[in-house]
C-alpha cells in the first residue's frame, strides 16, 4: 500500500509545486481559456520566483507526496478572522479519483480549525470540473463574479465551507 503524507512546503519545494501547477493547469484549462491566457497566467503565478514570492506574502504551501513523490500541493491564506482561504489546490491528472482532493480538504479544515477559523473559502472557474467535487464536499456558491485580471477575465465562483457544521 502507498504511503501518503502531506507537508509543509518551503521555498526549496517551489520547483516542485511549479511543475505540478504547470502540468495541472495544462492538464485542466485547454478546454476553458486560451493558450494565451494559459500561458500569461503560468508565467505570472506558476514560476519557482512567483511561488516563492508568494509564499513570502504570506501565502502556506502544503504538498501531497505518495511514496515520497508529490503528486498535488495546496497553498492557503488567512483572509479574515474567521476564513482560510484556499488560493491554489492542484494535483496531477494520473492521480486524481484517488481521494487525494478530499485528503487536502480535510487537511485544510483541520488546520483552519487548528487557527481557530470557521470557513474555508476558494474560487473556482465556471467551467473547472473540480466545481462538482467541491458541491460534493459541502461547499457552497457564496457570489459569482467576474474579476478583470490583466487584461483577462476571471469568470468564477466564489465557494465557502462552514467548519462548524
Amino acid at each position: 500500500m502507498s504511503a501518503v503524507i502531506i507537508k509543509s512546503a518551503g521555498k526549496d519545494e517551489a520547483a516542485f509545486i511549479s511543475k505540478i501547477g504547470q502540468q495541472s493547469y495544462n492538464e485542466t484549462y485547454p478546454a476553458i481559456l486560451t493558450q494565451e491566457q494559459i500561458d500569461f497566467m503560468l508565467n505570472k503565478n506558476y514560476t519557482v520566483d512567483a511561488i516563492q514570492a508568494l509564499m513570502d506574502s504570506g501565502q502556506d504551501f502544503y504538498l501531497l507526496y505518495e511514496d515520497a513523490v508529490p503528486k498535488g500541493f495546496v497553498a492557503v491564506q488567512n483572509k479574515e478572522q474567521s476564513i482560510l482561504r484556499i488560493e491554489k489546490l492542484y494535483l496531477l491528472a494520473e492521480d486524481k479519483g484517488k481521494g487525494y482532493g478530499t485528503k487536502f480538504l480535510n487537511f485544510v479544515a483541520d488546520l483552519a480549525k487548528s487557527r481557530d477559523l470557521k470557513l474555508l473559502e476558494l474560487n473556482v472557474n465556471r467551467g473547472n470540473p473540480a466545481y462538482h467535487f467541491y458541491l460534493k464536499q459541502s461547499f457552497v456558491v457564496t457570489e459569482v463574479v467576474d474579476i478583470p485580471y490583466y487584461g483577462y477575465i476571471l469568470d468564477d465562483y466564489v465557494m465557502q465551507k462552514d467548519l462548524t457544521l
